[in-house]
């Protein structure tokens, strides 16, 4: 390749160009700073050989080495002679700030600045230490290191990008100041102000939500005649009335009329109690094969009633849960025939059943079934003037005279016979500080301490002693509760046991 002399070599400074000189040099990207006819040269600035930042600041390469020649870009800046001129140089001063530096350098081409930089070095180099043959001193070598420094920082001429003006507006443009600005004011409106805003946008509902609005909620869904002194509340918040003594013996006396037999109310309490009680125990983290070394142990603590008969109901069906069970039962002639006929079947899993509290387990269990004491449940009959059924409204229920006599005579006497045989059956339960599952218990309570205490239908009036309360569901129909008077709708929702709550509002 050959170059041709004239003018028109001088008029390819300052473009950036790739040079490819074969394999032995590789290629070659740089901007050309010069070009020397006679020499057939060309001088690069900014080079990079074969991709890579070239060690030189200046590389210049013959004609007869280049295979190849391309321009990348033309450089923005006008072209400029070679020629340099330097009238009177001066002598650069180390205090010169950076504002300075680039006030001087904004008028003045790279290649002038490069030659005036050289001859400001050889001329401070030149007043720093005079002429001669003396030992530059320690004060010397101080200097010309921190002239060094400061000439490595700032001695490089301006990149030509720096020339132009940052575009503020055009940068602004780019960002939506305006919601930005809405959103921190819409955080600090009151809280008034924020929620009409939050109401006024549009509602975004998940594919399982209902968009159309339902009527108002109605808490109070269950109203009886006669309601004791407490309530309760649900998780819902749907209020729940405690029955009297009397009003719940005439409406498990109309569920029994209707068809619901005790045996079939006690096997629908009985698995309630089992849910509640495999809770307690620890579910699925407690029950499962990994973990046989610890199974746990329940003992259900049964009398001769209703509440006895739930209990071994329970005991049986936890024992087909695989957990080791035990049924303690006073010995007793008198032992109703739905109490013996649950016994049998707990017999068959082959569970033990004790009547002397001296068998019961010396070591701790992880459960006690308290279901000793029963509730005087006497079985009413319906009387009316026509000997007919009457309406609802107009029923009323009747107890035989004889039965009365013998209820008011067995009552009395009750409470002294259970606090004579159940007095060391309860005592063995406080010393041996297991958790305690009462079913239907008392609503003044056992004397035993009580965590949680599980009521059909509608609750009692509980009090403290008996721990938390929960509800059981025994599929009354709305017939039942219509002959007893009572507006009964279903609290439980999807459940079959729901907690109840002290409504203290």
């Amino acid at each position: 390749m050959r170059l041709k002399t004239s003018k028109m070599s001088e008029s390819w400074i300052g473009y950036s160009v790739s040079i490819n000189c074969g394999e032995g040099l590789g290629t070659y990207q740089g901007l050309i700073v010069g070009v020397d006819a006679k020499e057939q040269t060309i001088t690069l600035a900014k080079v990079f050989q074969n991709g890579m930042p070239h060690s030189s600041a200046n590389v210049t390469l013959s004609a007869t080495v280049i295979k190849d020649l391309r321009i990348i870009d033309v450089s923005s800046d006008p072209p400029v002679t070679s020629t340099v001129s330097v009238t009177k140089p001066s002598v650069k001063r180390l205090g010169r700030s950076v504002s300075e530096s680039l006030s001087s350098n904004k008028n003045h081409s790279p290649v002038v600045e490069s030659a005036r930089k050289t001859v400001e070095e050889s001329l401070s180099r030149h007043h720093a230490v005079p002429e001669g043959n003396r030992t530059p001193s320690k004060k010397d070598r101080f200097r010309n290191r921190w002239t060094d420094k400061n000439e490595a920082c700032f001695g490089t001429h301006i990149d030509t990008s720096m020339d132009q003006e940052f575009d503020f507006e055009k940068n602004l443009a780019l960002f939506n100041k305006q919601a930005v600005f809405d959103e921190i004011n819409a955080a600090q409106k009151p809280d008034i102000v924020r929620q009409a805003d939050s109401n006024r946008q549009p509602l975004l509902f998940r594919h399982d939500e209902n968009i159309i609005g339902s009527a108002p909620i109605i808490y109070k869904q269950v109203v009886v005649p006669t309601p004791d002194v407490k309530e309760y509340v649900t998780d819902s918040g749907l209020v729940v009335p405690s029955l009297t003594a009397d009003l719940r013996d005439r409406l498990f006396a109309a569920a029994e009329r209707l068809g619901l037999s005790v045996e079939r109310q006690t096997e629908l309490f009985g698995r309630a109690a089992t849910e509640i009680a495999l809770q307690l125990l620890g579910g699925s983290h407690r029950l499962n094969p990994q973990n046989v070394h610890q199974w746990p142990t329940v003992v259900a603590l049964c009398g001769a009633h209703r509440q006895g008969a739930a209990g071994i109901n329970c005991a049986r069906q936890l024992a087909s849960h695989g957990v080791r069970t035990l049924v303690y039962i006073p010995d007793s002639q008198r032992i109703p025939s739905f109490v013996s006929a649950e016994l049998a079947l707990y017999r068959a899993t082959r569970n033990s059943v004790v009547s002397n509290v001296k068998d019961l387990p010396s070591v701790a269990v992880d459960l006690i079934i308290l279901a000793l004491e029963g509730h005087v449940a006497p079985l009413m009959t319906p009387s009316s003037s026509n000997g007919g059924h009457s309406p609802s409204s107009q029923r009323t229920f009747t107890l035989p005279q004889a039965w009365k006599q013998s209820a008011s005579s067995s009552l009395s006497t009750m409470s002294l016979q259970n606090s004579s045989s159940f007095a060391p059956v309860a005592g063995w339960a406080h010393e041996n500080r297991a958790t305690v599952l009462a079913l239907d218990p008392p609503a003044s309570g056992t004397g035993v301490g009580t965590k949680v205490s599980l009521a059909p239908v509608l609750p009692l009036s509980h009090s403290s002693d008996n721990g938390k309360i929960y509800l059981c569901n025994l599929g009354y129909p709305v017939g039942v509760f219509q002959e007893v008077g009572i507006k009964y709708k279903s609290p439980f929702g999807p459940k079959f046991v729901i907690p109840l709550y002290p409504n203290d509002v």
